[in-house]
């Protein structure tokens, strides 16, 4: 199991940090470079508890699909997706906000399992991995200027 942990400092209410992070509009506007779209479930507004989206986005050259539930959630302080159907053997993606003096703490803690066995785990060290760190960071840069300017 690989495991990513990103900590962004945001200078913005921990409810608004929450909130743009369960916001189907809003990601769809933070994964642009990946073309996303949702194809079935909630495809707009707040996404709650036990909600399912299906997303489709181009990663590797190859249009992948992505059905996740929120599994967990604790208003404002966590919620947790995980995927039910998708390319991943397992993907686990918790997000943790705390306040301290008007500055939110947001963590993203994923940890996911690769299919194909010693290949999966190969390509994960070799691409995966930093490919996913990398979109992530690029996700939080664009929810951390949303919820700075709101």
């Amino acid at each position: 199991m690989t495991t990513i942990n990103l900590i962004t400092k945001i200078n913005a209410p921990i409810s608004t940090v929450f909130n743009l992070n369960r916001n189907i509009d809003v990601h769809l506007l933070s994964t642009s470079q990946s073309n996303e779209k949702v194809i079935e479930g909630v495809s707009a507004g707040l996404i709650n508890l036990n909600e399912t989206v299906t997303w489709c986005g181009k990663h590797f050259g190859i249009y992948l699909t992505h059905k996740s539930i929120i599994s967990e959630m604790e208003i404002p302080n966590r919620f947790v997706d995980e995927m039910l159907k998708g390319k991943f053997k397992s993907f686990r993606h918790e997000h943790l906000f705390s306040e301290e003096n008007g500055i939110t703490m947001m963590t993203d803690k994923i940890q996911y399992e690769t299919p194909f066995g010693w290949f999966g785990m190969l390509f994960d060290r070799l691409v995966l991995k930093n490919y996913l760190t990398n979109f992530i960071q690029k996700r939080n840069r664009i929810l951390k200027d949303l919820s700075e300017n709101q």
